[in-house]
């Protein structure tokens, strides 16, 4: 099989994950996708090949003599996001693609490079796309098959190797993909999750996050008499937003410029919430868009003369630059095998958060590493053959800088 077949067996298996449920994994589906690769793991001469609690691992012992190299772990996420439908995936194959507009069959829609200018660059690929009423599932199930076809690879190509360590996790989607990950079980020192976007992009800066709540507590009076008596929450809650910096919002940044954003609201007069999310890749800005939703709400508190709006505040992850800088070889030699691949290596901000973010914090630095798609979580969802072999290549080309 190549790695195209293989991610075409994949997303076969539909696998989205639950944000409402509270199992592990949040949905059984997930399970079938696990029990899949533990069996193709243990066909293509993987060892120790388990799964637990949701969790698939497997290990490709040292060559002969190369027990000594760094045991090297590359991870994956079995889920795909529920945030649009993932259920029965109809893939289109598109050969010989010639840079133009694509029918999306299944719902008339078109993807089209006058949106998508990345398109143009996979002109003459086998281009993979949805039928428009599903998401592709390239999100993350082309990272699991770019690993396993690395690990393959290098069994039949006797590519000499240290320890390599290959794990699978569900709930990634939902930013439990690391809650139960057992790292000193994977066994790993260093490691890679394959779970970025197209050819020769390297990852290892992500968002510090935060998630806000913000209550306005107003006063319902009866409209016909309610002059200097009514304190409508919802009017006060449109004021603290718009007292947010007006640009800082995703549909206004990109690159390392965080945001502001609001993801939902439940308002009558008498009360109303907002909930927030809080981004930034930089430690100190983080902390001022927390402090600024505070000193939003002590002056709106002041003006009304009552406390009206209370902020409350978590922090969802952290920034894994600090936890790669001093293994920055992991960045070097993907880098290097990116180059090797014959491509030119890019540095890019992950525009949210990784189960390597999370990883990185537990004790094994994670940067991340291409998957050859874009528009993730979505109709327009793509990938092609040649970008997943590419990614394949350069997965392989660790392998072998490793084992130097």
């Amino acid at each position: 099989m190549s790695v195209t077949d293989k991610f075409l067996s994949y997303i076969k298996i539909s696998s989205p994950s639950d944000e409402e449920s509270q199992s592990c994994p949040s949905s059984a589906c997930q399970l079938d996708v696990a029990e899949f690769l533990k069996n193709e793991m243990t066909a293509i001469g993987l060892s120790d090949v388990r799964v637990e609690k949701g969790y698939v691992y497997g290990i490709l012992p040292a060559t002969e003599g190369y027990e000594g190299k760094p045991c090297i772990g590359f991870i994956a996420h079995m889920d795909t996001a529920p945030e649009f439908n993932g259920w029965d995936i109809k893939p289109q194959l598109i050969e010989n693609y010639d840079g133009g507009d694509v029918l999306l069959a299944g719902s008339g829609d078109v993807l089209s490079p006058e949106d998508f200018p990345e398109l143009r660059e996979f002109k003459g690929h086998t281009l993979i796309t949805t039928d428009g009423t599903t998401l592709l599932g390239s999100d993350d199930k082309a990272g699991i098959a770019v690993i396993m076809q690395a690990v393959e690879d290098v069994i039949k190509e006797n590519i000499p190797h240290g320890r390599i360590a290959v794990g699978f996790t569900p709930d990634e989607e939902i930013g439990r993909g690391a809650d139960l990950f057992d790292v000193e079980g994977f066994g790993a020192q260093f490691g890679y999750t394959v779970d970025g976007g197209l050819p020769g992009e390297i990852e290892y800066q992500n968002f510090n996050a935060y998630s806000a709540k913000i209550t306005v507590n107003g006063r319902s009076i009866h409209p016909g008499s309610s002059k200097n008596q009514m304190i409508n929450s919802q009017r006060v809650a449109f004021e603290f937003d718009s007292m947010l910096p007006s640009f800082e919002k995703p549909e206004y940044t990109e690159g390392f410029e965080g945001f502001f954003h609001l993801t939902d609201t439940d308002g009558s007069t008498e009360k109303t919430t907002l909930h927030y999310i809080l981004r930034d890749h930089d430690d100190e800005k983080i902390v001022q868009k927390v402090n600024l939703m505070h000193d939003i709400a002590a002056f709106l508190n002041k003006k009304y003369g009552k406390e009206l709006v209370n902020v409350e505040t978590k922090e969802s992850y952290k920034n894994m630059k600090c936890q790669i800088l001093p293994h920055f070889h992991l960045i070097e030699n993907a880098r290097k095998a990116v180059e090797m691949a014959g491509m030119v290596p890019k540095d890019v901000a992950i525009r949210g958060g990784t189960d390597g973010a999370r990883l990185s914090f537990m004790g094994l630095p994670c940067p991340n590493l291409a998957t050859g798609g874009m528009n993730f979580h979505g109709k327009y969802e793509c990938n092609t053959k040649e970008n997943m072999e590419k990614c394949t290549e350069t997965v392989k080309n660790i392998i072998r800088l490793y084992a130097e």
